[in-house]
């Protein structure tokens, strides 16, 4: 692992993007004497409403573990501008990718709201949520992870070697499609599935749940970064991950297999379940 100093994540949520424009904007005004008091103090309040949100909430919701904490650190700690995904796509890892701490709390809910004891985690990365959805499980649960970057797949086993949860984890490495397939061929099912992978095979992956077996008939699918930057709803021009996202919802809307609802919870996480 190469080692470099903590760096601040960039803003990669809409929230996290307001806070650093709302600030950049505050500090512009701040320096000059032909505002009106006024509205500096508005923007000021405006500022500080936002930039609090995302602490507050962290505050109070559950600690996480150590395990999760210390995965966490290592994660950071890796200059991922030197790492490139083994994928076609070869996108650039960084950081950002966590789940994080009020996300992974929410992913350990679900597990225990809905007694999940089977998890098919699309997408890994170095295993934040993979870990505290392993947490939530009982001792005879499991996990299966699908990742295509073997580097990050060994980096992440790491951790979870150190974990006391982490002998529920079984990663795949390789296209998360083909190891779905595979799966479905061997009829296994889940009670809960996480999306969080390339955001052009999001419609695949979710098509494909819906038409095999795999997802249990209570199932619940949670698609991560359904707001991508806020991209999905904004005039302006998209990424690429912009674009896909913003198709998958609208496929989402239109599946009357399905019923969902997209929380604003980091970058988005959409709940779907079968109707």
């Amino acid at each position: 692992m190469t080692s470099k100093s903590l760096t601040s994540p960039r803003p990669v949520t809409p929230l996290g993007i307001l806070v650093a424009k709302l600030e950049h904007l505050s500090q512009q005004i701040e320096a000059l004497d032909s505002v009106d008091a006024n509205l500096k103090s508005e923007l000021r309040q405006a500022s500080a409403l936002a930039s609090g949100l995302d602490p507050y909430l962290s505050h109070c919701t559950t600690p996480e573990s150590s395990a999760l904490a210390s995965l966490v650190k290592r994660t950071q700690a890796e200059d991922w501008s030197q790492r490139f995904s083994d994928s076609e796509t070869v996108q650039q890892l960084e950081q950002e990718m966590l789940s994080g701490h009020v996300e992974g709390q929410t992913l350990k809910f679900f597990v225990h709201l809905t007694q999940a004891k089977r998890v098919l985690e699309i997408g890994m990365f170095t295993g934040y949520s993979a870990l505290a959805m392993a947490e939530a499980l009982p001792d005879d649960g499991k996990v299966v992870a699908c990742e295509v970057d073997a580097y990050v797949a060994k980096f992440a086993q790491q951790c979870f070697d150190q974990s006391p949860d982490g002998h529920k984890i079984l990663v795949k490495v390789a296209p998360a499609l083909l190891t779905l397939k595979q799966l479905a061929a061997a009829n296994e099912t889940f009670d809960l599935v996480f999306i969080d992978a390339d955001k052009a095979g999001y419609v695949d992956y979710l098509n494909l749940l819906l038409d095999t077996g795999l997802l249990s008939p209570n199932g619940l699918i949670c698609v991560d970064n359904t707001l991508m930057q806020g991209q999905p709803y904004l005039s302006s021009e998209s990424t690429a991950n912009g674009v896909a996202i913003a198709s998958f919802n609208q496929t989402v809307v239109d599946d009357p297999r399905i019923e969902q609802v997209l929380l604003p919870l980091r970058d988005g996480l959409t709940l779907i379940r079968r109707v």
